[in-house]
């Protein structure tokens, strides 16, 4: 059998791999924000990762990148031709439940025996696994992580050159679970070094309403209190303004948008220490009433509003 390493279909892949794989890996990351955002996302979401997959890492054209034929999530072809059945479930569906990917691969199977088309594979856009039906069983392809920070050269074998040719040194293939999710860290906000100050503000980190790392100054950010703890008038207003809308024409990136709910009710205790809600009334400040609104809206006012 030839040497693929030696297939010049092989190094230009390879290449667009290797140029490829950040870009991939930063849209994918923008694409499950929705997932981190309500703690689930869709089917197509997944959907959209393996189309940025094929289409910009890998090189099938969107032409050829056929969705729902005959009731399979993704059909990939060349020429009309049927490759490759995927097989798509909602993001960390099936990464770590072995009940769930032996369904998916029964699913795929059945409708590439209906389609006869020889290859499927299975993914929820963390995992993607690939194998050929042979008679009396099949031969693994492709099992690639899609978070990983190195691109995976093995992605060659789903390409317009690697789809057809049969895999034999397919050891690293072999379909296998991935490790737990490592679940979002809060402690990651815990002060722990009281004496340290910001060198502009010259406050301690417990006076900012965020702080990723309490020992790293250019982590903590929107400062709300007082050298004392007390609640500082002129800045708190400044610190929900910078969330809610802007704050001198800038919008706030520093931070991440999993902590943002945990910050407004920061914000928002510290509202209710200097007796700004609950807002109500037509003199009400606007931006006090943004803050109670959108406490509602994240379901974290009774958080901060006495009962």
């Amino acid at each position: 059998m030839t040497n693929v390493e030696t297939l010049a279909s092989y190094r230009h892949c390879c290449e667009r791999l290797t140029n490829e794989w950040r870009a991939f890996g930063a849209k994918r990351e923008e694409r499950l924000t929705q997932e981190r955002r309500f703690g689930t996302a869709s089917e197509k979401v997944a959907e959209n990762i393996l189309e940025d997959l094929f289409t910009t890492v890998l090189d099938w054209s969107l032409a050829d990148y056929n969705n729902q034929v005959s009731y399979a999530d993704i059909v990939l072809t060349r020429l009309g031709i049927k490759h490759l059945l995927v097989e798509v479930k909602r993001p960390g569906a099936l990464t770590w439940n072995q009940r769930s990917v032996d369904a998916a691969l029964m699913q795929a199977h059945r409708y590439a025996d209906e389609q006869k088309v020889r290859s499927v594979a299975i993914s929820d856009g963390v995992m993607l696994y690939a194998r050929d039906h042979i008679p009396g069983g099949h031969r693994d392809r492709v099992f690639v992580r899609l978070d990983q920070p190195e691109p995976p050269l093995d992605l060659w074998w789903l390409s317009v050159d690697g789809i057809y040719r049969p895999r034999n040194d397919d050891e690293h293939a072999v379909l296998r679970l991935l490790p737990s999710a490592p679940a979002f860290d809060q402690s990651a906000v815990a002060i722990q070094e009281e004496n340290l100050l910001h060198p502009k503000y010259h406050l301690p980190a417990t006076c900012f309403a965020y702080v990723g790392n309490a020992a790293d100054v250019r982590t903590w950010h929107l400062p709300y209190l007082l050298d004392d703890g007390q609640p500082d008038s002129a800045r708190l207003p400044k610190a929900i303004q910078a969330i809610l809308s802007n704050y001198r024409g800038a919008h706030l990136s520093s931070i991440p948008e999993v902590a943002i709910p945990e910050v407004l009710v920061t914000l928002g205790l510290a509202a209710c220490q200097t007796g700004k809600l609950p807002a109500v009334g037509p003199n009400a400040p606007r931006v006090y009433m943004q803050l109670q609104e959108t406490l509602d809206q994240l379901g974290r006012l009774a958080d901060v509003l006495p009962a």
